[in-house]
């Protein structure tokens, strides 16, 4: 591979903090390098010095000559007096940006939902992102630097870009640097990552999952006081060994030294015992929504919505942005009445809302965290029986990454992922026993991340989360629902079938322009996978009429389980042998459950 970028002894630091102290790199032909570590401590301060636009305090960086580096900063650098169609192309006459296959591929993939001719100053956050995204993937580079690229984008745009940058990195000479807390992507589209920490930047092979796989090992060689993130990138890995199909099928590091490091790691969740902790908090009645819907102004946003929400559920919930996500978290939470059907809520409920805005900090602006948390219980407790951890109010913020210095910090100085954890922190202490995250992931690193999920795993209440992070919601949820027409439905696949029906939807007659029209990548057809054969005469019969039994016993072992989740809470929460045992029924259930479900996938998939 021939040589792109060199940087050699680089030094930068700021009056109190040293960030880089005599670093040296090299970027290849053909390289796709992920950029993790804490916030904080440098990612986005390389990608500048890298890419030319900060001059490092010692040091050098060389380019190849005639290298062009396209860079996609955090900050919205868009100018309000220009329309869509100038910023992606500029004054290019249309038949040649027309022309070329991949700016047709990139306005598809980002752009066709919006209109071509309106100004930039009426657009969204989102809509921005994907016209900056957009402006800078229509032109030829010899190296792309992403910094924070998913940044108000939904699941569709972020599954649209990884495809695109695969694609063109297939075919493509150059390299591409991405910064970013989206552990999906960075597994998805990267063969090489950097971690930035303690004034250096350390390689690992892989993306992600390699990651991390290569990190543990370093950490189990580590000092004691690395035991805390050991712990926690231990769990993290058994995850992603056990519980993604999707990175199980096909795994990117080596599989053997993987088991052999997760076999003695426990299940991520003791499920028997949060269930039995939930529904003993919640009683068998939580909220449902029953035939609920609601409009505006005679516009219907949500109509017979059917949806009992079980004690200890987690369920992620996906769709487009103005589906209806947070008019159904709304019904929920009881912020919004429903205009038919009707909503029963549980006398025990107690719900409690992670906004994506920070209303809980406004009344402390002023006042440094340990003000804030001295006003506060004096602990919080996880989990149940032998396992229960008793945590007070500091040791929480110790554990979401606050340290002691920061105990006097005024809350308008954190910076924006320290007052999302504080926010949370305040939720959780509050004792909900039905928790709702609406994009929760915002700010966020890496390692703050798998904190948070910890966290999560040992909360015992029923979880609801909203969130374009799909490597977020696919490890702290069980299943997933998507608003989709107005309709809540269940997704036996997950967020893959999410993005089918979303493509089966696009590609139909008459259906409308959406911003990922080719997220699930060429030459699938709608709602199938590609090769599947369509059924005729009397097989379409018989799927049909096999489709349609098969409905009928998912439905009755559903409303099997629910009985049995209700059941527990007249069962002696003394008993952990019976329990354990109605939990194995339940189990066993739910995993007939999914047979059928698998099955009713593939017929659906013939008969579409």
């Amino acid at each position: 591979m021939a040589h792109l970028l060199g940087a050699e002894g680089l030094h930068l630091e700021y009056p109190t903090k040293v960030v880089f102290d005599s670093i040296t790199l090299g970027i290849e032909e053909g390289d796709r390098i992920g950029i993790v570590g804490r916030n904080g401590d440098g990612k986005s301060s390389l990608l500048a010095m890298l890419a030319g636009r900060r001059e490092p305090d010692a040091g050098r960086v060389t380019m190849r000559a005639g290298t062009r580096v396209g860079v996609l900063d955090q900050a919205d650098t868009l100018d309000d007096d220009l329309t869509i169609s100038a910023a992606v192309v500029g004054d290019m006459p249309e038949h040649e940006w027309a022309g070329d296959a991949r700016v047709r591929d990139v306005i598809k993939g980002l752009l066709s939902d919006l209109d071509w001719d309106a100004p930039i100053a009426g657009l969204s956050g989102g809509q921005r992102r994907r016209v900056s995204l957009a402006a800078l993937l229509v032109t030829e580079w010899d190296i792309i630097a992403l910094d924070e690229p998913t940044n108000h984008l939904d699941v569709e745009a972020i599954t649209w870009l990884a495809g695109h940058l695969k694609r063109r990195w297939a075919a493509n000479s150059g390299a591409f640097l991405v910064v970013t807390h989206d552990r999906w992507l960075l597994d998805e589209v990267c063969t090489e990552t950097w971690e930035v920490h303690d004034r250096i930047v350390e390689p690992f092979e892989g993306g992600y999952a390699a990651y991390i796989l290569q990190r543990v090992e370093r950490d189990r060689m580590a000092a004691a006081t690395e035991a805390k993130r050991q712990n926690l990138a231990r769990k993290e890995l058994a995850w992603l060994r056990r519980g993604a199909p999707a990175r199980t099928s096909k795994p990117k590091f080596r599989i053997d030294a993987a088991n052999e490091l997760i076999a003695d790691v426990p299940e991520i969740r003791d499920k028997v015992s949060l269930q039995s902790l939930a529904t003993s908090r919640l009683g068998k009645d939580v909220v449902d929504l029953l035939d609920a819907g609601v409009s505006y102004d005679g516009r219907e946003i949500l109509r017979d919505v059917e949806w009992r929400i079980a004690p200890g559920e987690r369920t992620g919930i996906l769709g487009v942005n103005g589906a209806g996500k947070s008019t159904l978290l709304g019904l929920v939470a009881g912020t919004i009445e429903p205009t038919s059907g009707r909503v029963k809520r549980g006398t025990t409920v107690q719900v409690r809302t992670l906004t994506q805005r920070i209303d809980e900090l406004q009344p402390h602006w002023n006042d440094p965290v340990r003000v804030v948390i001295s006003g506060l219980r004096t602990e919080y407790t996880f989990g149940s029986g032998s396992k229960a951890q008793s945590l007070t109010p500091g040791q929480l913020l110790e554990r979401l990454g606050f340290s002691s210095v920061q105990l006097s910090t005024p809350v308008k100085d954190l910076s924006g992922g320290q007052q999302r954890r504080l926010q949370l922190l305040l939720v959780l202490l509050d004792q909900p026993n039905v928790l709702i995250l609406d994009e929760p992931t915002n700010d966020m690193d890496t390692d703050m991340l798998a904190a948070i999920e910890d966290l999560l795993d040992s909360w015992p209440g029923t979880l609801l989360v909203v969130s374009h992070d799909r490597y977020f919601l696919e490890r702290v949820t069980d299943q997933q629902y998507a608003v989709i027409g107005g309709r809540l439905r269940h997704l036996p696949g997950g967020v893959d079938e999410y993005l089918r029906l979303r493509a089966n939807a696009q590609s139909a007659p008459g259906a409308p322009a959406s911003s990922t029209g080719s997220a699930t990548g060429a030459g699938s057809g709608p709602g199938r996978e590609s090769g599947t054969p369509r059924l005729e005469g009397a097989a379409l019969r018989a799927a049909q009429k096999e489709l349609a039994a098969l409905e009928r016993k998912i439905q009755k072992l559903t409303a099997q389980i629910d009985q049995a989740k209700h059941a527990l809470v007249d069962h002696d929460q003394s008993d952990y042998e019976g329990l354990g045992q109605k939990m194995k029924e339940i189990s066993a259930l739910e995993a007939a459950v999914d047979d059928l479900e698998t099955r009713w996938l593939e017929l659906g998939e013939q008969v579409a």
